[in-house]
């Protein structure tokens, strides 16, 4: 999958990535390591009331929430033509969740859960660091993820000049191979527990060399935190929940297509289309 190979709908005039006085545009604070919930800072409905283009987004962003289909392909919208002014509100109106995405591949893109639950924003970037597209988007979970499906690595099994202190962890590379391989041909998803089995230090270390490292890197605020990170098998997920502290309490690694932990959940982006009724009233109460 190519970002061009996404398809969206152009929202905003014009198609430049400046501002109107030549200025680099303003986009929202994207992820850099842990943060806490963030509640957004709205604007005062006077400010909005000329910002056609914010007014355009939030038009197309109600539309998408109600027409979304669980389970359905995401559906996006491109804002990078949007003006300086009608970014800064949309930055405003939908904050930051407690989702965050990266995706440090072929593809270069940082990835934030609104305020509203499956409502994305993604950033891709060229490889001098330069925004080249601005995407928001309604899904479970944003298309970026799919990045992942396409790491054509397979699990490293051999036993070869493995040493003795590293035996507990070749029978899990070989438990993840093949409920990899029935997973591809339709089986259900699979997890192990390794907080229940006795792995040394130097064992885990040995299995994430094996798997290697996919793409994408997602951290999930909602309860503690939960780190998932893709290996370099497609459909083979570390899944990683700490408590509050900072301290690891479940280390888990599942064969699914994308781990459920991360994804929004049907009744959530019903929420987020009753939100978006409430935060949009005191601004553009006749939207449609």
């Amino acid at each position: 999958m190519n970002i061009r190979d996404i398809p969206v709908r152009v929202v905003g005039p014009g198609s430049q990535l400046t501002g109107s006085d030549g200025d680099a545009i303003t986009y929202m604070d994207m992820p850099n390591d842990m943060s806490t919930f963030i509640t957004p800072v709205m604007p005062e409905p006077e400010d909005v009331l000329h910002m056609d283009g914010a007014r355009e987004t939030m038009d197309w962003l109600r539309a998408a929430l109600d027409d979304y289909e669980p389970g359905g392909e995401p559906v996006l919208a491109d804002l990078s033509a949007l003006d300086e002014g009608s970014r800064d509100i949309v930055n405003q109106i939908l904050g930051e969740g407690e989702v965050s995405i990266v995706c440090d591949g072929e593809v270069r893109a940082h990835t934030q859960e609104s305020v509203l639950a499956g409502v994305w924003r993604t950033l891709f970037f060229d490889r001098d660091d330069r925004v080249v597209c601005d995407l928001l988007e309604v899904a479970e979970i944003p298309k970026v993820v799919g990045f992942a499906a396409e790491c054509d690595g397979v699990v490293n099994t051999a036993a070869d000049g493995v040493a003795g202190e590293l035996a507990n962890a070749l029978p899990i590379l070989v438990e993840l191979q093949s409920q990899h391989e029935k997973y591809s041909a339709g089986g259900g998803p699979h997890s192990i527990n390794l907080t229940l089995l006795p792995l040394s230090e130097p064992e885990l270390e040995f299995i994430d060399e094996r798997l290697g490292r996919g793409p994408i890197d997602i951290l999930s605020r909602a309860y503690g935190k939960c780190e998932v990170i893709s290996t370099k098998t497609a459909g083979i997920w570390w899944v990683r929940y700490y408590n509050s502290m900072g301290v690891s309490i479940l280390n888990t690694l599942e064969v699914v297509d994308v781990p459920g932990v991360v994804k929004a959940a049907p009744e959530d982006l019903a929420d987020s289309a009753e939100r978006l009724e409430e935060i949009l009233e005191p601004y553009w109460s006749e939207v449609a």
